[in-house]
């Protein structure tokens, strides 16, 4: 499919707006570098992880429905992606445009990154979503930050970029479905991960960022605010890891016990606890988990942290 400007359209919104990467200084100073993309990727996935308590999902009390995940593991499998995620980012800013090039070359290097995640994690699924997802917001990060013309760098245009890069197929795609998720898209009729890269993650961009500011601006706490924003995602995203583990009842058990958290204050409130531990008891009762919703969470946190970016830390002031 050929990209088309129709797709990228979105409502202005100025929550969203507000997510930019501040830079200054020299243009050389302003740009992050492969290695700090890289970074931030895996910096994201970490933090996505430790993230507690998530319904069902890996968190720092378990492994939820997962029986071949812990926390441990999905540890050892995003710090096995930053060299994926750098030469992501490097070939990405090598192009220099989206292009039906820079996506084979990508894919190459995407596949060559699930292997590394399956060595690091015994042969288990910890990331593959998210290379994806994350790897083209890297991909876009790199391309928007590509001669440091700007100074302040928008979500949405990292997104539209990454977005226009999805657009282009994949030469060397499998020909049948070769993953769960693109399984259950088919069956289901839905969008999965593929369209909401197509579509400019719309999940980030409408619901994510502005879900979190949101909810920071009302004083909520850090990891509460987190939680909150991963219900958010929940509540619309037709998720396909939860359509595979337990088809539309899964879905609907996902969608419908988000909402019912949120609507009941969130999880900074008592109530709002006892709904998400309800929404939990019963995806855990369908073994089903939010594994789409999670990886579009990481990409929320992702972009993110490059609108709080600081030009002048360097890598050794930060902490994973």
């Amino acid at each position: 499919m050929a990209p088309a400007a129709a797709v990228f359209r979105r409502a202005d919104n100025s929550l969203a707006s507000t997510a930019c990467v501040e830079v200054s200084g020299t243009p050389e100073r302003a740009l992050l570098s492969d290695a700090q993309l890289a970074h931030y990727a895996i910096t994201a996935l970490i933090d996505e992880a430790r993230l507690t308590p998530k319904p069902a999902l890996v968190d720092q009390r378990g492994s939820g429905a997962h029986r071949d995940l812990d926390l441990a593991t999905m540890l050892r499998s995003a710090h096995a992606l930053e060299a994926t995620f750098a030469a992501l980012a490097r070939t990405s800013r090598r192009r220099g445009e989206p292009s039906a090039l820079l996506r084979t070359e990508l894919a190459q290097i995407g596949r060559q990154g699930e292997q590394d995640m399956m060595n690091a994690t015994g042969g288990s699924n910890a990331h593959r979503g998210a290379i994806w997802i994350i790897g083209l917001l890297v991909a876009g990060a790199s391309l928007a930050l590509r001669g440091g013309e700007s100074a302040r760098l928008h979500a949405s245009q990292i997104c539209t970029l990454a977005a226009r890069i999805a657009c282009f197929p994949d030469r060397f795609a499998a020909p049948a479905p070769d993953s769960h998720g693109e399984r259950a898209r088919q069956r289901y009729q839905v969008g999965g991960a593929r369209q909401e890269a197509q579509d400019g993650f719309r999940h980030v961009i409408d619901v994510g960022l502005p879900f979190l500011h949101a909810a920071r601006t009302r004083g909520i706490d850090e990891n509460a605010a987190r939680v909150d924003t991963l219900l958010a995602i929940m509540a619309s995203l037709d998720d396909t890891c939860l359509l595979h583990r337990a088809g539309l009842a899964g879905l609907h058990a996902g969608q419908h016990g988000a909402q019912r958290v949120l609507q009941a204050g969130g999880y900074s409130t008592s109530a709002g606890r006892a709904a998400l531990a309800a929404l939990e008891h019963d995806l855990l009762s369908l073994n089903a988990s939010p594994g789409g919703a999670a990886d579009l969470l990481a990409a929320t946190l992702f972009l993110d942290m490059l609108a709080h970016h600081d030009a002048s830390r360097s890598p050794d002031s930060w902490n994973i």
